[in-house]
């Protein structure tokens, strides 16, 4: 299971400070769970995390490989503006089907189901998270989401987690351009695989670079690809593979 930090950030000027930040519309709190992303000024991802209404407060979900880093950048752009930001003891459910009480729809897609957040850990989670993801073409923090990627290429319109009509954020002039200027040549897709490749091998086209192999699931997995090799006979490692989307 994904391990999760839950940071609490608190303050009247909390949700003008992340609008500047954040790649979607933090209005959207207003209407349930919000997934965005924090860029570099040159439009590369820095961290993906869910936002959350507590009151006047903002509980950000955050995977725990990047909570530190990501508070440390988000304190490190506060200056002058009354926010606090505090760790938590909370801890993230999720489920499939009913929604509880308690919990909100995951924003990325509905076959993520809901999210809780709790003051004791989950502990009756079998869901394969993973193979949903791979299915469902939903990249991961540390996994398709690395310091090299840039959101579009990894779907995040797709995923509700950009917001065009929102306004300036950091990175947002990169990103503006590859959605209206650019036709993307790279991305994430789903490959099917017949043989043997763990993820983080080079993908191959007629013996040229054409990508990498990222989460497995069965005989399907998800690849950041240049679409313009992608087309033809792929191999990784001893698998040959078939771009399916």
């Amino acid at each position: 299971m994904t391990l999760r930090k839950i940071l609490r950030l608190s303050g009247k000027d909390t949700r003008d400070f992340l609008q500047g930040l954040i790649t979607n519309d933090i209005a959207k709190l207003d209407h349930g769970l919000v997934y965005a992303a924090i860029l570099t000024p040159q439009g590369k991802y820095l961290a993906d995390f869910f936002l959350q209404a507590d009151g006047d407060d903002v509980l950000l979900d955050a995977d725990i490989t990047q909570a530190d880093a990501l508070l440390q950048r988000l304190s490190m752009y506060k200056l002058r503006a009354d926010v606090t930001i505090t760790p938590t003891d909370l801890h993230v459910h999720r489920g499939l089907g009913e929604r509880p009480a308690d919990a909100l729809d995951d924003p990325r897609t509905p076959a993520l189901g809901w999210r809780a957040l709790r003051e004791t850990p989950q502990t009756d989670d079998t869901t394969d998270w993973d193979a949903i993801r791979v299915e469902n073409l939903v990249p991961a923090a540390g996994r398709e989401l690395t310091p090299d990627s840039f959101i579009l290429e990894m779907g995040f319109e797709r995923l509700n987690g950009v917001d065009f009509r929102k306004g300036c954020y950091v990175g947002q002039e990169v990103t503006a351009r590859m959605k209206h200027k650019t036709e993307l040549r790279k991305g994430l897709a789903r490959v099917a695989l017949e043989g043997l490749a763990e993820p983080g091998a080079e993908i191959l086209s007629s013996g040229k670079p054409a990508g990498t192999l990222h989460t497995r699931s069965g005989n399907t997995a998800l690849a950041y690809l240049r679409f313009d090799r992608a087309g033809g006979d792929l191999v990784a490692a001893d698998a040959s593979l078939t771009r399916i989307d």
